[in-house]
């Protein structure tokens, strides 16, 4: 199954990133039809990116992600500004506590790797949420200028997410891959049962 762990972001904080990119897409000046939105329920911090993990190793994964997030402290962290990768992809950015959100993506990735799970090049940590995809190379500047003065509440991330990406299947054009939690872990050891992996 495809997995990556993930810092999701709270109803209250999607609703306010709603607004704001609802003001995005009326904007002037863009090819809005070259751009895709991503769905609000799909919205994540990537922490670390298992793409296909063999089915036994989800146990051994999940103790080691729940162990992870137990040495993790609570933090607190807002969305923020934002930029593009090439002219394909549009993403928001994170503010606050961004060295701890670096340590917990660090200590997913190395859950990961000491469960077997087979892990892409290590690269430096980049936090972003991507907001929009396009398919071709698309002017994103004006986006990304409104964008900069984006600066969301802040929130306290309490948990870790395991989520599967489930892709389509259909063959539709446009369909989109959809995102299930299969475990969450409390940072911390903040109060709340651990969810298991399905």
């Amino acid at each position: 199954m495809r997995l990556f762990a993930a810092v999701l972001p709270p109803d209250p904080i999607a609703d306010e990133l709603a607004g704001f990119a609802a003001a995005l897409r009326t904007l002037r000046g863009v090819d809005a039809d070259a751009v895709r939105w991503t769905d609000r329920a799909n919205w994540h911090f990537t922490l670390a990116f298992m793409a296909e993990v063999p089915d036994g190793a989800v146990p051994d994964l999940t103790v080691r992600l729940e162990r992870a997030a137990r040495r993790t402290a609570p933090f607190r962290l807002s969305l923020r500004g934002g930029g593009h990768f090439g002219g394909r992809a549009l993403w928001v950015g994170a503010g606050g506590a961004v060295s701890e959100l670096r340590i917990l993506a660090g200590r997913a990735g190395a859950a990961a790797r000491k469960a077997g799970v087979t892990m892409e090049e290590h690269r430096a940590y980049r936090p972003h949420l991507t907001l929009a995809r396009s398919r071709d190379d698309t002017d994103l500047g004006p986006y990304v200028e409104a964008l900069g003065a984006f600066d969301g509440t802040p929130w306290t991330v309490a948990d870790l997410a395991l989520v599967r990406s489930n892709l389509p299947r259909s063959g539709v054009p446009g369909e989109r891959p959809r995102y299930e939690v299969v475990g969450r872990w409390p940072l911390g050891g903040a109060d709340g049962d651990a969810a298991g992996a399905g």
